[in-house]
């Protein structure tokens, strides 16, 4: 009996087993197709497909693992301990920005660019090709802490991101180029100012490592350096772009590599001559105009002195406000103040003549008033009395023989007149003050007169200042130019 049930019962359970294993296998093949969208199909007893897998989201762990960034200590140098490492650079000048006299600095956008091996960032590769990573992974290895000597203010670019590139070749070789702005001092010297040729220097250096741990040298020589052929300048003419490098010591932490980047710049002149030495030498050539104005027109003459001499100030001020204030002199300040000069001297040439003009009209006047005070009486037989007064020195022989047309009587005293009892009729008299000097005399005093007439003549001064005044300046403006150009 016991044989007869066991197979009865062995067939229920039997047919749940394969009923429960049957709806699992139905369960997991609806949530496969519902997690990957796939429709899986047999077609003529073909096997399965299968979606390749994505190789991009596995990027990351493989290039740490390539790169063995976690494995190393990256807070040292390559090569720690042993020969200093080679680090070649490179730059590319984008462009010159601004050049400030009054700051004495400049502004330059660059491309840097380093070169240097690093064997712990080497890897395997087939295809021999590099590895371009942004500016995160340059915070986790090691890179040159270059700086810029002397600079004043300078940023890495960061629109839109920082624009930092870092390349890796397969033997360790790194490249690592960054875009900055910096803004330097340049020394200038303006002692030639607006006609001069300025040069300035930008300084590449390492903070940290002395040339024992780290060797900066140009890459390529003079053609590390290259510019942007569309640089220009509004106010300079770049001459010339050049390399050097040398060491440069520090008392307290030792000699460290220097590289240098030289620019050589000369300014443009028409704009200064525009600006400054059209209108200061027109200034000069206004003030000559005074030279032809009346002596009498006191307005005109002492309005023109002074306009001018105000304009002069003027430019003077204007150019020394966009300049630095220097303790020596500048070839444009010698050309404007030797102007302003000649505007100055044609003021005081009008005082002088002025004041000239008012002392011989005051010497005249008190000629004429001891002149008749001094005059004495002469009887010549003329009908009427009348009286002449010529002045002592200033009448020739010719001047006193016009007296000819009057009739001279013998003058007898009244005394003998009396002793021959002739009582004469009393002629009208005309009393003359003559005196008449000899040829020596007159000849002396002729010449005294001629040496002195160009200072008491003013028209003799106006005259000569004509001519002495245009003459001056522009020999001066020859030996000026001859110097400085």
């Amino acid at each position: 009996m016991r044989a007869v049930k066991m197979p009865f019962m062995t067939k229920p359970l039997f047919f749940l087993l394969c009923l429960v294993v049957t709806g699992e296998c139905r369960r997991h093949g609806h949530r496969v197709r519902r997690w990957t969208g796939t429709v899986e199909s047999q077609n003529h007893g073909t096997s399965l497909t299968k979606k390749p897998p994505d190789v991009t989201k596995s990027r990351k762990t493989k290039t740490e693992h390539l790169l063995q960034v976690d494995d190393h200590d990256f807070t040292m140098r390559p090569a720690f301990g042993g020969p200093a490492i080679p680090v070649g650079v490179d730059v590319q000048v984008e462009s010159l920005d601004s050049i400030s006299e009054v700051d004495m600095d400049f502004t330059m956008t660059l491309y840097l660019r380093h070169y240097w091996k690093d064997e712990r960032l080497s890897f395997r590769s087939s295809t021999n090709k590099s590895m371009t990573f942004d500016g995160r992974l340059v915070k986790k290895i090691w890179v040159p802490d270059v700086f810029f000597v002397h600079s004043k203010r300078s940023f890495i670019h960061d629109t839109t991101t920082d624009n930092i590139m870092l390349r890796v070749f397969p033997d360790g070789h790194v490249l690592y180029s960054l875009r900055v702005t910096v803004t330097a001092a340049c020394n200038m010297d303006f002692s030639r100012f607006p006609l001069d040729t300025q040069t300035c220097t930008l300084e590449l250096e390492s903070y940290a490592y002395t040339d024992e741990d780290l060797m900066l040298y140009w890459k390529s020589g003079d053609e590390s350096l290259s510019i942007d052929d569309r640089i220009s300048l509004s106010q300079f003419l770049i001459q010339k772009f050049h390399t050097t490098s040398r060491l440069a010591f520090y008392s307290s932490t030792g000699w460290y590599n220097r590289l240098y980047i030289n620019f050589t710049l000369r300014r443009h002149i028409f704009f200064f001559l525009l600006q400054t030495y059209f209108p200061a030498t027109l200034m000069v050539m206004l003030s000559w105009v005074s030279f032809w104005i009346d002596r009498r027109a006191v307005p005109a003459r002492v309005s023109l002195g002074i306009t001018t001499v105000l304009t002069m100030s003027t430019i003077i001020t204007g150019v020394n406000a966009s300049m630095p204030r220097v303790s020596y002199i500048k070839a444009v300040d010698i050309y404007l103040w030797v102007s302003f000069v000649f505007v100055f001297l044609s003021v005081l040439e009008y005082a002088a003549v002025n004041y000239l003009s008012t002392v011989h009209d005051r010497r005249e006047r008190k000629m004429r008033e001891r002149a008749r005070s001094q005059s004495l009486p002469c009887t010549c037989g003329i009908s009427q009395t009348r009286t002449m007064t010529m002045l002592d020195g200033t009448y020739s022989e010719a001047d006193t023989n016009s007296l000819a047309g009057y009739t001279e009587d013998p003058v007898v005293p009244e005394e003998e007149q009396e002793e021959l009892h002739e009582v004469p009729e009393k002629p009208e008299h005309m009393v003359v003050h003559l005196s008449v000097s000899s040829e020596s005399t007159t000849t002396k005093k002729k010449k005294t007169i001629r040496a002195l007439n160009i200072i008491q003549n003013t028209h003799a001064i106006d005259k000569y200042s004509r001519m002495i005044f245009p003459g001056s300046y522009i020999f001066f403006n020859l030996i000026y130019w001859s110097v400085y150009c």
